[in-house]
Parts: structure tokens; C-alpha cells; sequence
């Protein structure tokens, strides 16, 4: 186990790196001069020639990669600001550091993400145990119509339908703000409550789908009908074989999904006015703010790739036919 959670580590390394180099690679196809956007539109060439060197855009991209890349290991000053190790630059747009931006941030995005998890993860795979069960009955019809429906939907139409019929209409929820977990627990579930039930309304109906379908294919295994033919009651094959079959799938498809969800829901943020993570990156790449972006594009692939690692490790405990190799 140790030795497969180094490799993937190692991995893991390298799969950052070339992440942020292409990110940096990508920002500067992007026509638009940074410099000259900080400098405003009355600005003559020694400033907008001061700004790019204060800035260090009058060096090449590669250098200035590398100049990025020791800063995280090395900390940097920028100006009057000094960034300690580790660092991820500085935002001349928000004159702020990078790495507290990105703290500030991350507590929406992490609310966000847990409260529609729980949600969607209990009716999700709830149902779609129901539907498998009752494979073929009313009840698998329904659960199936419903999830089919529910996933065709997209967070941008049911949105703003959820915040006209639930908070303007009716006033039934309060607009959607983040109110930290530690001021005020109460505040903070109701303020993301209607952006939880939109978010977990759509992950809710994939996860059904998942789950039977999963659930249907284990209980036509061999090892299946062999327990059945031993006497075992339909519930103990249900619960202790088929549903311990299918779980391999579904957590591999959550690992995924809230690695995801924590790099930043971009169209649910943007929809509800939350300001997480998705949402900075909505605003860094239209100010052309290069530290931000990859600051934000780091943490995002690095949580992708934190909960793969996870997952691949957790499929031994999950179904003891797995062995690490």
C-alpha cells in the first residue's frame, strides 16, 4: 500500500506540473495585454512598459513559469508585500496574495459541495437501490422517469426557475448567501439551501441511474444466484453481495465528482452569486489575472487528483477481490 501511494503521489506531482505549465502556455494565446488592462485606457508607454517589468510579463512565458514555480518553494516579495512559503504569487487586479484569496474562497466552495453531497449521495443511491429492487415494478418506472427527467435539467434554466418560484414569488427561502458555519450554523444552511437542492436535483438523478443499473448487473452475477441457492434470504443478497458489488462504481464516480465540485462549481456559483472558488475563475480569466487563474486551476486538479488517489486505494477495503499491485 505504501509503496502504490508514493507512485501515485510521484504521479500525482508530475500531473501537476504539467497542468500549470499548460495553463501558463494557454494565457498567453489570449490576445489581451494584462498590463495594459492594470494600467487603465489613458496610458502612455514608460508606464504601461513600468507595469509589465513590475509585473514581470516582459519576460518570456517559460521564465516566467520558473519565476512562478520557485516562488511556491522560496515564498517572494512583491512590491511592499512579502509572501512566505508556500506561495502562489500575487494579484495585481485585487492587490491581494494569491493564497489568502484562494482561503477566503475555498470555505463557500467546500460548504457548497458537502451540503449537495449528503443530498444527493442518500436519495440518489437511496432510489436507486428502491428501483433495483423493484426492477420492473411501478416503483423502478417511476424512480427511472423521474431520473431521466431530473438529468436532462441544467443548473443555468432550473437556477434561476428555483430562485423566481422559491425567493421572489413566495419568499419560501431566502436569497442564497454564504454565512460561515462557525458565526452561525443556522444562517449557513439556509443561505446555501436553495443551491443545494437545485445542485443535488441533478447529481441526485445520475446517481439513481447509477446505482440500479450497478445494482441490476450484480444481481445477475454467478456469485449472486450461488448465494440465493444456498437459502440466503433476498435481503441478505441485496445488502452483504450486490449492493457490496456495486459500491465500486459509485465511489469511483463520487471520488470524481467531489474532486470536481471542490475545484469549483463554476455555473452554480456564478447562477446563485456565491463567491467560490468557480467563481474566481470566472473573474480571473476575464481580468486577465494570470496568478489567480493558475492559482485557482491548481487547486482544482489537485483536489481531482487527491480523491482519485483515494479511491484507487479504497477499492481493496471495498471489494476484496481488488488487490494493489
Amino acid at each position: 500500500m505504501l509503496r502504490f501511494l508514493v507512485r501515485r503521489t510521484l504521479g500525482a506531482l508530475v500531473i501537476l506540473l504539467i497542468v500549470s505549465m499548460v495553463t501558463y502556455a494557454l494565457f498567453f494565446a489570449i490576445p489581451a495585454d494584462p498590463a495594459r488592462l492594470y494600467c487603465g485606457k489613458v496610458c502612455s508607454d514608460e508606464n504601461l512598459a513600468l507595469i509589465r517589468h513590475e509585473m514581470g510579463f516582459d519576460h518570456s512565458w517559460p521564465v516566467q513559469y520558473w519565476n512562478w514555480l520557485s516562488t511556491i518553494f522560496t515564498g517572494g516579495n512583491f512590491g511592499d508585500v512579502h509572501c512566505s512559503a508556500p506561495c502562489f504569487g500575487y494579484s495585481f487586479a485585487k492587490k491581494e496574495l494569491v493564497g489568502g484569496i484562494l482561503a477566503d474562497r475555498f470555505p463557500t466552495t467546500l460548504s457548497l459541495t458537502v451540503g449537495s453531497a449528503v443530498i444527493f449521495l442518500i436519495f440518489g443511491i437511496g432510489t436507486g437501490m428502491l428501483a433495483a429492487r423493484k426492477q420492473g415494478k411501478p416503483a423502478d418506472k417511476i424512480a427511472s422517469s423521474l431520473s431521466l427527467v431530473a438529468s436532462s435539467l441544467q443548473i443555468y434554466v432550473a437556477g434561476p426557475l428555483a430562485l423566481w418560484a422559491l425567493c421572489y414569488s413566495t419568499d419560501l427561502l431566502k436569497l442564497p448567501t454564504y454565512v460561515p458555519f462557525t458565526q452561525d450554523p443556522l444562517g449557513w444552511a439556509g443561505g446555501l439551501l436553495l443551491p443545494w437542492i437545485v445542485l443535488s436535483l441533478i447529481w441526485t438523478a445520475n446517481y439513481t441511474r447509477m446505482t440500479r443499473s450497478s445494482m441490476v448487473e450484480q444481481l445477475s452475477e454467478d456469485y449472486v444466484r450461488t448465494a440465493r441457492a444456498k437459502g440466503m434470504s433476498g435481503t441478505s443478497v441485496f445488502m452483504r453481495y450486490a449492493w457490496r458489488g456495486a459500491m465500486g462504481t459509485i465511489v469511483t464516480v463520487f471520488g470524481i465528482d467531489l474532486g470536481v465540485l471542490l475545484g469549483g462549481a463554476i455555473i452554480t456559483e456564478t447562477t446563485f452569486g456565491l463567491q467560490g472558488l468557480g467563481e474566481l475563475a470566472i473573474h480571473s480569466f476575464r481580468d486577465s489575472d494570470l496568478s489567480l487563474l493558475v492559482g485557482v486551476t491548481i487547486v482544482a486538479a489537485t483536489l481531482i487528483v487527491f480523491f482519485n488517489i483515494i479511491v484507487d486505494a479504497a477499492y481493496a477495503l471495498i471489494d476484496p477481490r481488488i488487490r494493489l499491485a
